[in-house]
């Protein structure tokens, strides 16, 4: 990718083609303290005001910055590195974070002990990458008193309420509007697929644990949908194209989204799993497309519940997990309440808590 001139003309070459860049793109993008507020970056000019006719009087590079005069009278100079990554249209910052897939052979994964400064720290840094990479991350003896849940969510970004509140207990407890709420063993899923948005972001911080059972288990969806992409496309096709309609009842609410089992980005790449078994619900559709659905469906919840794709381990007083409620699918095993507590506390966060955070603090070290 490069920045080119020609009698007065910004082009982009990409190896493949070059295109002029347009020159009021150019304008909008003036900077310096007479058009850019320099601690929030924010334009002190409306580019809506101006002619969309400017034009370049000349423009010069030197030293990778592109000095240009703009018949208007405005000069400026941008980084022609800058200009060229706006090109790539991708945020170079988390999508050059590759997902690693993994499966039961997954091992030894780093784990993060918490200081106060954490959210602050250069290690965050390497916290949220490895949250990036593998879907969740464990931050070990984080303290348990006064609810520390939400302060630190709120340390990374802004806690996502919702109608189980600011955050919620995972306990056992009599006449449970959900399973989670119980001793039974929970089967892996995504959590709140009935809500439009999907709450992005899981953070569970164990309190107690004093019972046998009770282990957490999470699963790679990412993984398991590009192996049955691979193995099985007809079925991952149908589960990629058919929308289902999930459904939350209590006695104070009703919630209801429609959306595909594996929800795919414009550029039909992984983006999404939900997966709830007692919250969906199948459209009606022709038979025969419904005989393809439901065997599609099957052979999905059987890898989701395989040993293969499944790692498994108890959180200790204190661990708290991170997960992509896009991504990963967690579960847990059934534990005996007469052999002690099991007292975990959880909450949500989205994509823009984690996202804002990572760029503040590759700006804030230069990384």
């Amino acid at each position: 990718m490069k920045i080119e001139l020609s009698n007065n003309k910004v082009y982009y070459n990409n190896g493949t083609s070059v295109e002029e860049i347009h020159p009021f793109w150019l304008r909008e993008r003036a900077n310096g303290e007479k058009f850019l507020d320099e601690k929030t970056q924010q334009r002190l000019f409306d580019p809506t005001s101006l002619s969309v006719d400017v034009g370049i009087k000349n423009a010069k590079i030197k030293n990778e910055v592109l000095e240009i005069n703009f018949n208007d009278g405005v000069n400026s100079k941008l980084n022609i590195n800058s200009i060229a990554q706006e090109f790539s249209k991708k945020d170079n910052v988390i999508s050059s974070i590759a997902k690693i897939k993994w499966d039961s052979n997954l091992k030894n994964i780093k784990n993060f002990d918490y200081k106060t400064d954490l959210s602050e720290s250069k290690e965050m840094y390497d916290v949220l990458t490895t949250f990036y990479k593998y879907g969740f991350v464990i931050i070990k003896m984080v303290p348990t008193e006064n609810n520390y849940l939400v302060k630190f969510a709120n340390s990374i970004g802004s806690v996502r309420r919702t109608n189980f509140g600011e955050h919620f207990n995972v306990k056992s407890k009599p006449s449970p509007n959900d399973l989670a709420y119980t001793p039974l063993p929970l089967a892996p899923h995504t959590d709140n697929p009935y809500r439009n948005p999907v709450p992005c972001i899981q953070i569970l911080h164990c309190i107690v644990n004093e019972v046998n059972g009770g282990s957490s288990t999470l699963v790679d969806g990412y993984n398991v949908t590009e192996t049955l992409k691979k193995e099985n496309p007809d079925f991952y096709n149908i589960l990629t194209q058919v929308k289902v309609r999930f459904k939350f009842i209590d006695k104070d609410v009703i919630l209801e989204d429609w959306s595909e089992l594996i929800k795919l980005d414009e550029y039909k790449n992984f983006k999404q799993v939900r997966f709830s078994p007692r919250l969906d619900f199948v459209p009606i559709l022709e038979k025969k497309e419904l005989d393809l659905y439901y065997r599609a469906r099957k052979k999905l919840s059987d890898l989701y519940n395989s040993e293969k794709f499944r790692i498994q381990f108890k959180l200790e007083q204190g661990d708290l997990l991170m997960m992509d409620n896009y991504r990963l699918l967690h579960g847990r095993t059934e534990f005996d309440i007469n052999e002690g507590n099991r007292f975990l506390q959880g909450c949500y966060i989205d994509f823009d808590s984690t996202e804002g955070k990572l760029r503040h603090i590759k700006r804030k070290f230069n990384l």
